[in-house]
Formats: C-alpha cells, structure tokens, sequence
C-alpha cells in the first residue's frame, strides 16, 4: 500500500570553512636597487558570473490548465532568464497536455523532439523504462540539496533521478465562501449539500477520482503491483458515491472545461481540481477559500500527489544546456513567480508559504498518496477509465466494473 505523504522541509546547512596558511620566514640576499620602478598591478575587478549561451527547443502544455496564470508566470520567467543570458535563445512552443507525452516520445525515438519539456511525473517510469530521459543522478544535487523530499522522491526512478523538480500538484476542494461559509468535510456532508441544492461540479474518471477509492477504504494495487480493487469494495464504493452526487443534482462530468469554466463563472460554487488552476480561480473567485477533499467512512480522500518538473531528452545534442537551463527555471527566484502568480506549491525549501490558498493546497497534498511509477501503473488509466464510464455514463453496476477493470488490469500486466 502506498506511504501516505507529508511534506519535509529539508534544510540544507552550508559552511563556508575558510583557511589560511602562513609561510615560514627565510633569510634571503638583499636584492640590488632595480633600475626601473615595477608598474603595479591594477586592482582585480569582480568576476562576473559565466552565462549561458546556445539555442534550446523547450515544450509546456500551460494551455491546457484552464486558465492563464501558469502561462504568465512562465513567460515572466523565461524573460528573466533570457535577459540574464544574452547569448541564450530559448524557443518555447506549447502543447496539448492531452498529446505531450506521446508527442515527444514518437519524436525522440526518431532522433529529435525538443531539448526539454516540463510536464508532471504521470509517465515518468514509463519514460525511463523506453530509454526516452537523461539519467540526472550527481549532475542536479545542487538543486535536490534545496529540495523537499516528496519532490525528490517523485523524480526518481528505481533510485535514480530523471527529472528537475519545480512543484507539487494534488487535487483539493475549491469554494465560495460568500456562497458556502462552512465545506462540507465528509463525503455525507457532501452529498447532503446537493440534495440540499447546493452547487457541486465533480471532475469524474480515473484521475480526479483517484481519492475517493482511499476515502471508502479502497485501494489499486497490492505491493506486487497486482490488482487490489476487488479485496473489498472500497473502490467500487467510491465510484458509486460520485454517480450518487450525479443522481442527487451535481455537475458531474469528465469534461475538463466544462466543469471548470463552471466554477469560474459562478455557475458552481463547489469544484475538486489541482493547484494548477489556483490563480485563475483566486482572479474569477475572490471569496476563494481551499480545503481538503471530504473524507469518507474509510479515512481521508487521498488523492494523487504529482511532481511538475522538467525531463531532458535523450536524442537532445544540447542536454549539458538543457540541464544548465532547467536549473534556472526551478531555482528559488523562478519558484517565488510560480508561487506568486500560479499558486504553485514549491519544491524549493527556501520559500516560506504565506499565501493562505497555497498554504491549504500543501495541506491537502500532506494527505495524498505518490503517484506510482511502476509498470503496472500504466494499464491502470485505459482499465479504470472504462469503469468510471460504465457506470457513470453507462448506468452500470460499481462493483461489476471494478471487477472488470481489475481483471483486464492484471492482464494486461501479465499477473
């Protein structure tokens, strides 16, 4: 069973050992009078700091987060790089979250692809098992040295490290508190809330929800990667409550801009989605409060804990750049704008959390479980997804679909 997460804060100490050694005197000739007087040397200047200089290829898929912040605080940040690096040019060129993986390994397989993309650790291992990512392990510990330990935890792989970290991403509740004073905190407050008329929009599937399996005592997978869905019926359980909310009147819909869009136009008062859209929502809903996913009768939602950071492409001729770069793009200044504009929860120790709905989100994430990396994880997404939609589009039985499901995951996986 996956740990339960809780965020440490690393504090790395550096000393700065200085040492002076004295030479012994030793009698010498007196030097006759020089003839010419010696020219002094000119004072030594401070060293300015090397810069970076070349041309990389670098892939976001910002635009598919809903809004706008993340974009802007990248932009802001490749501004400050490029400016501080004259003789840096970086082509920056968007992708739909949906294709960015694929995209980028049918590319590097063929020899090309960008230099680098940011991305969350969903296909991480995946990636790593294809041969598709530089192996970053001793060429990045000035970055983990200032790095919490779930973040650096979320980019390795059996041990080694394949990704810079920036952020942590996690589903949490959003909602009004001009419209909602008080959330909900149990999935029967929850579904109370809608039966009373409440406005609920519910992001439906696989991934977002991933915390209502733990919240009714489910789980995925057994510590052999083996299918561990049907030992009670814990996960089946979690999906009926989602369809429960439907039937009672909630907004539920795999349609990411469906039900996102309506929570940013006061349509909803109630949405589960990530920190990514935090500084969109925190604009279009100023009464913007962040709390826990509401727990169930089996314990907290625990949902899935990601790492954003950047993956550097195997086929890349420039990977000491790419990795050169990717540094400048998490370092604690970088991470200070994404806080700032995006709503990021850091992966950077140095940054103190004073932004109330920031603060909430890296609470939430305390609770959530990591994303796996195994093999196994692979042939959840496609297995699930089809469970999710069985019931909820199809009308189906909860537990004859997690069975089925669960079935064909194992088949798939060979177990």
């Amino acid at each position: 069973m996956n740990p339960k997460l809780r965020l440490a804060a690393l504090v790395a100490g550096l000393a700065i050992v200085a040492s002076a050694c004295a030479a012994g005197a030793s009698p010498t000739p007196e030097p006759a009078a020089p003839t010419v007087a010696p020219t002094a040397a000119p004072p030594a200047g401070p060293t300015e700091p090397a810069t970076l200089s070349g041309a990389l290829t670098i892939w976001h898929a910002y635009g598919s987060s809903g809004g706008r912040a993340e974009f802007n605080a990248f932009s802001r940040i490749l501004e400050k790089v490029q400016a501080a690096n004259p003789g840096l040019t970086i082509t920056a060129v968007e992708q739909p979250f949906s294709d960015i993986f694929t995209k980028f390994e049918t590319a590097s397989a063929a020899g090309g692809g960008p230099d680098m993309f940011i991305a969350p650790n969903d296909n991480l291992g995946n990636e790593v098992r294809g041969n598709f990512l530089v192996d970053l392990t001793g060429k990045i510990d000035d970055v983990l040295a200032n790095t919490n330990e779930v973040s650096v935890s979320g980019s390795q792989v059996d041990g080694k490290v394949y990704m810079v970290p920036e952020s942590l991403k996690a589903v949490a509740m959003y909602y009004d508190t001009a419209k909602v004073p008080t959330p909900p905190k149990t999935t029967a407050e929850l579904l109370a809330f809608v039966q009373g008329g409440g406005k609920v929009g519910i992001l439906s599937g696989a991934y977002f929800g991933w915390g209502f399996y733990f919240g009714f005592g489910g789980k995925i997978f057994n510590d052999d990667g083996s299918c561990a869905a049907t030992a009670n019926s814990g996960v089946a359980d979690g999906i009926k409550f989602v369809a429960d909310l439907k039937a009672a009147g909630a907004l539920v819909d795999a349609d990411y801009n469906k039900v996102n869009d309506a929570f940013k136009s006061g349509k909803i008062d109630i949405i589960l989605n990530g920190n990514w859209t935090l500084g969109d929502y925190r604009t279009a809903r100023p009464a913007a409060a962040v709390a826990p996913v509401p727990a169930g009768p089996g314990g907290p939602s625990s949902t899935m804990v990601g790492v954003d950071g950047w993956y550097i492409n195997a086929s890349s001729k420039n990977q000491d750049l790419a990795i050169a770069v990717a540094t400048e793009l998490v370092s604690q200044a970088s991470q200070e704008i994404y806080v700032d504009v995006a709503g990021h929860v850091p992966s950077n120790t140095g940054i103190s959390i004073v932004d109330p709905l920031v603060k909430s989100f890296s609470d939430a994430i305390n609770l959530g479980v990591a994303r796996p990396q195994s093999k196994e994880f692979g042939n959840y997404w496609g297995n699930f997804g089809n469970a999710w939609d069985e019931v909820l589009l199809k009308g189906g039985d909860a537990t004859a679909a997690v069975a089925k499901g669960c079935t064909d995951m194992d088949v798939a996986n060979g177990h």
